[in-house]
């Protein structure tokens, strides 16, 4: 058969093309974003004291990413679209990672404060692939807006500060609780025996909302996003390991009796419906721990995705939309 010109076929292919979050358009000078959500990656793990891996995340959660339509996604249990206008008028961008210096976390911190405060500043949402859980810290400190954070996880990560040791995955909710524009810390799935009775303690004198698994499921998803004020500016910082321990072989920090999936993604669209979500980030994904098909990072970014889905067909991001 005579072929006048080079068939390429389709580019849906999830292994074709270079990755970037839902195939979505890359932006490196910050000069020139003009977007409303800027997706960008935190590839460190300098703050796992166990097991390091988590570098890899951001890369291995983008690759599977692709596996996804790049523009929108239909939600059969709704039979609503979602991420439409976002992707397919590139209001959604990819603008690479923050700059990590290995066995200088500090530094590293500092790189990632500096890319999320350049986000802000040009308007866009920041949304952050991890990187181990240490990450969210040099986030949430780039805000200078009064701000709630929601933080699902196995652990409390209120380890004290001591021994110079400020920068690990452990730490990063003590580090959010001493930040003045963080007006709540509520920590949401809270169940391993790890957690130590000191922290506990201390996490819950200093005034955070911590709510166990158990408690998770009396109190209901209603009850737990009425703990903010509606309308509420709210970040969110999920670790995989919230999820329960068979869903996510890529996670070294996972732990049993963790939310199903559905569970989570209820809790986050009930969020995006209550509180003004103002950026979120999703940590601890390992591939080097993941089984072959990597369906911890798959399912990390299905769970960016929808929730990304649910912030942006709120009223108040489609009015934002449309008074730009």
């Amino acid at each position: 058969m005579q072929q006048d010109s080079l068939f390429r076929g389709p580019k849906i292919w999830p292994f074709v093309g270079i990755p970037s979050f839902l195939r979505s358009k890359v932006i490196t000078d910050l000069d020139q974003l003009e977007a409303d959500i800027a997706v960008f990656g935190a590839p460190t793990d300098e703050g796992s004291p166990f097991m390091g891996g988590a570098r890899f995340g951001p890369r291995s959660i983008r690759e599977q990413s692709m596996r996804f339509s790049d523009t929108g996604f239909y939600n059969p249990e709704d039979k609503k679209e979602y991420l439409t206008y976002e992707l397919q008028n590139e209001r959604l961008v990819d603008v690479g990672d923050a700059s990590v210096l290995p066995t200088n976390a500090e530094d590293t911190w500092h790189n990632i404060t500096a890319l999320t405060k350049a986000v802000l500043d040009k308007g866009a949402m920041p949304v952050v692939l991890g990187g181990d859980h240490a990450i969210t810290a040099p986030i949430v400190r780039a805000y200078d807006e009064d701000i709630y954070v929601f933080h699902f996880d196995a652990h409390l990560d209120y380890a004290p500060f001591m021994h110079g040791f400020l920068y690990t995955n452990g730490h990063s909710a003590r580090h959010m609780f001493h930040m003045d524009h963080v007006k709540g810390l509520h920590q949401v799935g809270i169940r391993s025996l790890r957690n130590a009775k000191t922290l506990m303690e201390e996490s819950i004198g200093d005034g955070n909302k911590v709510v166990t698994m158990e408690e998770y499921r009396d109190i209901g998803i209603a009850n737990l996003v009425e703990q903010i004020p509606a309308n509420a500016k709210c970040y969110v910082t999920v670790d995989i390991d919230v999820l329960d321990m068979s869903l996510i072989p890529g996670c070294v920090s996972a732990e049993p009796n963790g939310m199903m999936y559905n569970e989570l993604s209820k809790t986050l669209s009930a969020l995006a419906e209550h509180a003004d979500i103002v950026g979120f980030d999703l940590c601890e994904v390992n591939p080097q721990l993941d089984v072959g098909t990597g369906i911890t990072s798959y399912l990390a970014a299905h769970a960016v995705m929808e929730f990304l889905g649910h912030i942006c067909d709120q009223p108040r991001w489609i009015d934002r939309r449309r008074g730009r």
